[in-house]
């Protein structure tokens, strides 16, 4: 018997790529690097929690989180999104829902953000269900995320 939607996204899955296409037609770009840092993982009883980053992030010369400076901040922030709480698929449809319970970014904290799900073996794509802001763009996001393997 094939495993609902919900049944196989259950588990830990590794970022292979991100970028974001601007609704506008100009160029692709990539807000982690050609090669991003992430995981993703969904529980079987309804949480998801999604963190992704640039490669190589410098650390803080304090090496306290709560004493870095301005520019350490703002580098920390524009290279690492991190989001978590429900998840919700329906299976009818093929449609999965994230909502944000806590997010690094504030004005996603307390939103339910639809996403574009394709599930093919060990790959899944997600891809944002409407446009989002990005470096002053409207854009869609694509991502793809291998089934993370234990190490």
């Amino acid at each position: 018997m094939k495993k609902s939607l919900r049944e196989q996204l259950i588990g830990a899955w590794k970022l292979h790529s991100y970028v974001e296409v601007p609704l506008d037609g100009s160029e692709p770009f990539y807000p982690m690097s050609r090669q991003p840092m992430g995981i993703i993982m969904y529980t079987p009883d309804g949480y998801m929690s999604a963190q992704l980053m640039t490669p190589e992030r410098k650390p803080f010369a304090a090496n306290d989180f709560y004493r870095g400076t301005l520019e350490e901040y703002r580098a920390e922030g524009s290279s690492y999104i991190a989001y978590s709480g429900p998840f919700k698929v329906d299976e009818e449809t093929g449609s999965l829902t994230h909502s944000m319970f806590v997010s690094l970014f504030p004005n996603w904290t307390g939103q339910t953000q639809p996403r574009i799900v394709s599930l093919e073996g060990d790959v899944l794509r997600l891809s944002t269900a409407n446009p989002i802001q990005s470096l002053g763009k409207l854009v869609n996001s694509f991502l793809e995320w291998h089934r993370a393997k234990p190490e």
